[in-house]
């Protein structure tokens, strides 16, 4: 199969792109993310007709946060859009006369960073993403594994702490909540509340108060030194990598690789990680362990990994 297009779906903005067999993005179309449902497919067939209008496509690839069914046709739900037991499939493939696959965008993502990305070379990956939540992908033996009803690998609600922090899912005590995005702005905010002094160069970033705090401070602060930047990546850390030790137990993988917005930090949040999957690892003084790598695709892994799924069919 030649070209096919990659959507990726997100909350501000809609990316489709042309994408060869090499995953190499050949020309991209952004429109802005609409507020309902409907408008959510229109913009779709609207991104993907104006990307293809100067190349032959064979398929469409679409990354949905949400659960998609196992024919990877209906988005039976979307916390961020109001899709129920929605036909997205059917719908788009009705407009713009191609076939399409509907999946995760976390799964996408994974699959893009398999393909072409820090997972190359290696045939079982698990790939987590650390943004504003945590989600993840599942490749083994070379294949994507979404479970029996297509809704896998939703890591970032396995419960870490029994009765913990409510989640946005209505759990307690998900993962999420103590590795992500927002739980390293929730871990600076406390930390400077309780020293401020430790926090001088942190509090400057923002509005001079722990609520002003945000995630691009607490990176700057901590590229700087600033302590309690420093300590609030450790606690993140801490519980990324050992929810990496439990799934080592469980899919016993080559390689972890880790991406989202928090990973962009690199060594700063990757290494505190790689010694905390150490702590952890059960029996991990007389087995062999994964590897931790970071992504490599970043922001495009969820478009390109979307066009290759289409292309497998």
């Amino acid at each position: 199969m030649g070209l096919t297009i990659g959507v990726d779906i997100g909350g501000t903005k809609i990316a489709a792109g042309v994408v060869d067999e090499e995953g190499t993005i050949l020309e991209t179309y952004k429109v802005p993310t609409p507020p309902t449902a409907d408008g959510v497919t229109e913009a779709i067939c609207a991104a993907v007709s104006e990307v293809s209008s100067n190349h032959t496509i064979e398929a469409v690839g679409i990354g949905a946060a949400g659960y998609v069914d196992d024919k990877r046709a209906t988005v039976l739900f979307a916390p961020n859009i109001n899709w129920r037991h929605e036909p997205l499939k059917d719908k788009v493939e009705q407009r713009i006369g191609l076939p399409v696959v509907v999946e995760n965008d976390a799964n996408c993502a994974a699959w893009g960073e398999y393909r072409f990305g820090a997972g190359q070379g290696h045939e079982d990956v698990i790939c987590i993403t650390l943004g504003t939540g945590l989600g993840g992908g599942i490749i083994i033996g070379n294949k994507l594994r979404r479970g029996r009803f297509g809704v896998a690998a939703e890591f970032g609600h396995i419960r870490v702490v029994p009765d913990g922090l409510l989640c946005g899912c209505g759990s307690q005590g998900c993962w999420e909540q103590y590795a992500s995005g927002r739980a390293l702005v929730r871990y600076a905010k406390q930390r400077a509340n309780a020293t401020p002094e430790n926090a001088a160069f942190l509090l400057s970033l923002g509005d001079g108060t722990p609520d002003g705090i945000e995630g691009k401070h607490i990176s700057e602060a901590a590229r700087a030194g600033d302590l309690v930047a420093v300590d609030a990546f450790r606690e993140l850390a801490r519980w990324a990598g050992a929810g990496l030790a439990d799934l080592a137990s469980l899919f016993d993988p080559s390689a972890f690789i880790v991406g989202g917005g928090v990973s962009d930090e690199g060594d700063l949040v990757l290494d505190p990680i790689r010694k905390s999957f150490k702590r952890w690892l059960v029996g991990g003084a007389w087995r062999p362990h994964a590897q931790v790598l970071a992504a490599q695709l970043g922001g495009k892994a969820g478009l390109v990994g979307a066009a290759d799924l289409a292309r497998q069919g």
